[in-house]
């Protein structure tokens, strides 16, 4: 991607400036001679007068919600008292009051506080999607400071070890294994990916007889199918913890599963890493059988075998296997990303900056690497989130690849207002050099993809008092 010219508000860039200056204008002994006034005037050109971050504070959140890039994502955007404002999410899928609720602990406050204002909401940051509130005020914190002082916020993180963010391509599924390998080749890896991920759930061994037990308990009446593991239902099986499920995999369904990780090494290769996510609600013994029937596939790693919160099991799956064991995107906290660590219970840790924020993610890699264990970074939102995680991922020495969930969703990257090759450059993210996260979103596209009954960045006064006693001991 070819360089462009620094350039002031006039569009001018400074070399023309000292072009025409030599040609007859302004020459630089001229400029050193002249009066004071010019001189400064020139020398800070570029200097920007509409910020100054000490007297900085926040005045308004607002929230403009989305869907289809492919998931319901609320952005939100804080105001300041300068003009200044910054964008965050939260992260896919979690409900935008997460993020509301802040509000009203956070107007006058400096922005550029990021930690001290961090500490004011830090105990409403609950795990998985639940953490996306302070997340999203985190993200857009480190915007606003990134713009008042101009510079990107991987330099408020202390500097870049790369410039380029390895992304990882998932894809959804198919039933036959032959369409479902050739689809990941042609949209994928012919598409200039270096690293791939696929979903093999137990949901596909159920239509066949003869590879499942126990899953007829979580069957509905008049189906044949078990139920998804993204349900969001009570007592449905998507919302039965792994252990408790009772399904054992038979080796019939290990054959079936197997074919599926061999037909997809064979169109791709070995070359590429390749992940697997996914799997379904079963328990330690069943993720060992998986994991050790994956090892001669050379598997980049096996993902969410079990919850994250279960660390003995973690640690047991790991060690029975030389399948690389990866948890961690539904961790709210670096401290609880602590356990599996100190344990070495997974080989790789794999935290959401949407849940994590930009500082715990920071903070989890760096742990991680003191530990001899490598960090990956789930993803599935908008292209506010996708920068700020193209940020951590910059500024984390043991980061490896960086999921992005919308290959495909054209919305997706018509939200996005720049340059392509920032998103995508074969196989690879550019780290932005703008300041603050670096993202500008269109705008018409936002508003194209509100859902039904959202505003566009609508005044919430309704948030502007608190309604609680948050002191958390007496």
């Amino acid at each position: 991607m070819k360089k462009k010219k620094r350039r002031d508000a006039k569009g001018n860039s400074r070399r023309d400036f000292l072009k025409k200056a030599g040609m007859g204008g302004l020459g630089l002994g001229s400029l050193a001679l002249g009066p004071i006034t010019e001189q400064v005037g020139y020398l800070s050109s570029e200097i920007n007068r509409n910020s100054a971050p000490s007297e900085l504070e926040i005045t308004d959140m607002r929230v403009a919600e989305v869907d289809g890039i492919p998931f319901r994502v609320p952005l939100v955007r804080i105001d300041t008292n300068q003009g200044i404002s910054g964008y965050g999410e939260v992260r896919d899928g979690g409900a935008k009051e997460y993020a509301l609720m802040l509000k009203s602990r956070i107007v006058g406050k400096n922005p550029c506080n990021v930690e001290k204002v961090l500490g004011i909401i830090e105990q409403f940051r609950g795990e998985g999607r639940q953490a996306g509130g302070v997340a999203a005020v985190e993200m857009a914190l480190w915007d606003i400071a990134g713009k008042a002082y101009g510079v990107p916020v991987y330099q408020m993180l202390g500097g870049k070890y790369r410039d380029k963010i390895q992304l990882y391509a998932d894809t959804a599924g198919a039933k036959d294994p032959h369409e479902f390998a050739r689809r990941m080749k042609e949209t994928r890896v012919d598409a200039g990916y270096t690293a791939l991920k696929m979903d093999i759930g137990i949901e596909l061994l159920s239509r066949t007889p003869g590879t499942l037990v126990n899953s007829g308990a979580h069957v509905p009446k008049g189906e044949r199918r078990l139920q998804s593991q993204y349900s969001g239902t009570p007592d449905e099986y998507g919302q039965i913890d792994h252990p408790f499920t009772r399904i054992q995999i038979t080796e019939k369904g290990l054959e079936l599963m197997e074919e599926y990780v061999r037909v997809m090494r064979d169109t791709v290769g070995y070359e590429i890493p390749l992940g697997i996510d996914h799997f379904g609600h079963f328990g330690v013994n069943e993720a060992i059988k998986i994991a050790r029937m994956l090892e001669p596939y050379t598997i980049a790693y096996a993902e969410d075998m079990v919850a994250w919160k279960w660390t003995d099991l973690w640690k047991e799956i790991t060690g029975a296997t030389t399948t690389p064991t990866q948890t961690g995107e539904d961790i709210g906290t670096w401290e609880g990303c602590k356990p599996l660590i100190d344990n070495r219970a997974v080989d790789i840790i794999h935290p959401d900056p949407g849940s994590t924020g930009l500082l715990g993610t920071k903070k989890i890699g760096d742990y991680a690497q003191a530990q001899g264990i490598a960090m990956n970074l789930h993803f599935a939102g908008s292209p506010v989130g996708f920068m700020a995680s193209v940020h951590v991922a910059a500024a984390t020495q043991n980061f490896n690849t960086l999921e992005h969930h919308s290959v495909g969703v054209d919305r997706w990257y018509d939200m996005y207002d720049g340059d392509p090759e920032m998103i995508f450059d074969e196989g690879y993210a550019t780290v932005p050099e703008k300041p603050g996260l670096g993202v500008e979103l269109n705008m018409d596209v936002v508003k194209d993809s509100l859902i039904e009954g959202a505003g566009f960045f609508e005044p919430t006064p309704e948030w502007n008092e608190i309604r609680s006693w948050d002191r958390l001991w007496s």
